[in-house]
């Protein structure tokens, strides 16, 4: 199994004489990932989880066809073979196509569920930082994504350069085996192979610790204002690829004449420092600071919001907007209690509960609070 799964020649398994490619079992892993990572984050950012829901069945299924589509159009495919299943079982995907396919739909949900569009972002794209650096391995798995050639014996060693064997019995693991020769000795009879600077592991990495930085911010920051993660994360994808781009392997590299995906990574390394300075730039006129609010409220995920009107804004441990303020949320009833269940039904139904769920648009804890003027200030974290 291990040998069919990682060798060269069409790495993967077969189940019931269909193949199941590693690159694909590896992407669906980075997918599994993604959905645990963002659900978690849109529960302690004062989000529904259900909401989450909505965005995940959406935006899946279309940000696969823009990968696919994408690679299609830069790679100048002849439309027939664009979305037949012998064409797409050879490959053929673009994260970027994935990336232009995924926002869209997330602009879409957010503007038909009336929520804040950096809000909502500010998780997912933290979800989607750790699937690409999962799903780099997948690259591994088919030995592709490298750069040049390494000639320095002393460098041809894991996680610098990657062994690359394309002949009848390589395999990815070969990298691993001579790395440890290298390290503690031996002598095996692999050959036929050649070291290259190992592009997939640096990427996988970086991302890898954008991703955990990112998940931090989101999990601790709850301030205005909303989007620096979206910032944050096209800077960085923007950064690594238009560097990696021109290195890497030009069979890799998608379009002949215009090499697209670098044309796209600088758009987004320079939308994404754009963004970040417009962003600080209207906190700062609109609430007298660049983070949080000199003026009002200083927190911009202050409402709650909900996938649907019916639904209950529990107190829980997880929700970092319950320690805040935990008078506007409703404390979940003991198992069997059903009395106390029907009171709190009433409690969300009561004109007094505090709590919107339209993102924002209503009154938010932060109006409770009374103003040096007498006057209640601060509005929903959503209309940043």
């Amino acid at each position: 199994m291990p040998n069919a799964l990682l060798q060269y020649e069409n790495p993967g398994i077969s189940i019931f004489g269909f193949k199941i490619y590693a690159y694909a079992i590896i992407i669906v892993c980075g997918m599994v990932a993604a959905f645990f990572v963002i659900s978690l984050l849109f529960k302690r950012r004062n989000m529904s989880s259900d909401l989450f829901l909505t965005y995940f069945c959406v935006t899946l299924p279309v940000a696969l066809i823009t990968t696919r589509l994408f690679y299609c159009i830069t790679d100048g495919l002849p439309l027939k073979d664009w979305f037949s299943m012998e064409s797409i079982r050879e490959g053929g995907l673009s994260i970027i196509g994935g990336i232009l396919g995924g926002t869209i739909s997330v602009l879409a949900v957010s503007y038909f569920k009336k929520v804040n569009f950096f809000r909502a972002a500010d998780c997912i794209v933290v979800g989607l930082l750790l699937a690409q650096a999962i799903g780099r391995w997948g690259n591994f798995a088919n030995q592709e994504v490298y750069g040049a050639e390494v000639t320095n014996e002393a460098l041809q060693f894991f996680p610098f350069a990657v062994y690359i064997n394309k002949t009848d019995g390589g395999s990815c693991l070969q990298t691993f085996v001579l790395t440890f020769e290298k390290i503690f000795g031996g002598n095996s009879d692999i050959s036929g192979g050649t070291w290259h600077y190992a592009f997939f592991f640096y990427e996988s990495f970086i991302n890898l610790v954008v991703a955990i930085l990112l998940f931090v911010h989101a999990w601790k920051n709850p301030k205005k204002p909303n989007g620096l993660n979206v910032a944050f994360y096209f800077i960085n994808y923007g950064l690594v690829r238009s560097i990696m781009e021109p290195l890497r392997d030009p069979s890799y590299i998608l379009g002949d004449k215009v090499q697209w995906s670098f044309v796209f990574s600088l758009l987004m390394l320079f939308g994404g420092i754009a963004l970040l300075f417009t962003l600080l730039y209207l906190n700062k006129k609109k609430e007298g600071k660049y983070i949080g609010s000199a003026v009002g409220d200083p927190y911009g995920i202050t409402a709650y919001i909900k996938d649907n009107k019916k639904e209950v804004a529990y107190l829980t441990k997880i929700n970092m907007m319950c320690k805040i303020f935990p008078e506007n949320y409703v404390k979940p009833a003991p198992e069997g209690d059903e009395a106390s269940e029907e009171n709190d039904e009433e409690q969300k139904l009561g004109e007094n509960d505090g709590i919107d769920g339209n993102g924002g648009d209503g009154e938010s804890p932060e109006n409770h609070r009374i103003g040096e003027n007498g006057k209640k200030d601060g509005k929903g974290a959503d209309e940043e």
